[in-house]
């Protein structure tokens, strides 16, 4: 008996053979016009992500030059490595009582465990797919879950 259903089962292999980061293609079809385009979509974005990063890591009990060290490194890393050119990554809400918590009873050495694990179970997951069981989660679920953060994130 299998736990993950037969159209999510991918073999190792497969899953990596399609991908190639951004990096392989980075220029390719890229002209001279496109550049003042993503020149202003990059400084909008950093407009509202440093911020956000700064926020997100004072509400976490860290420095706030820690998030916005964080947003510039992890801008870069998926930048680089992302698999598409519009890749879109930054800080979101739902980790604020997570990572709040892990730091006040773990310190900065537990975040810093936590953040790697963390890393690689997303790349694991990347690399099985298990993106695909998605589509079994309940819209109530999820919907419950965001307004369960929302509560926690107010009243904290």
């Amino acid at each position: 008996m299998h736990l993950i259903p037969a159209g999510c089962r991918v073999e190792f292999p497969q899953t990596l053979k399609g991908y190639r980061p951004v990096i392989a293609h980075l220029f390719s079809g890229y002209r001279r016009e496109h550049f003042l385009a993503d020149l202003g979509a990059g400084l909008t974005v950093g407009i509202i992500a440093l911020p956000l990063s700064i926020g997100f890591a004072i509400a976490s009990g860290v420095k706030p030059e820690q998030g916005l060290w964080t947003a510039i490194i992890a801008g870069i890393i998926v930048s680089l490595l992302g698999g598409s050119r519009f890749q879109v990554a930054g800080p979101t809400g739902a980790f604020v009582p997570v990572l709040a918590g892990i730091v006040a009873i773990h310190g900065y050495a537990g975040l810093a465990l936590a953040t790697i694990l963390a890393g690689g179970l997303l790349i694991v997951m990347g690399v099985f797919r298990f993106g695909a069981l998605l589509r079994y989660i309940p819209y109530p679920v999820v919907a419950g879950f965001t307004s369960g953060i929302a509560v926690i994130i107010f009243l904290g």
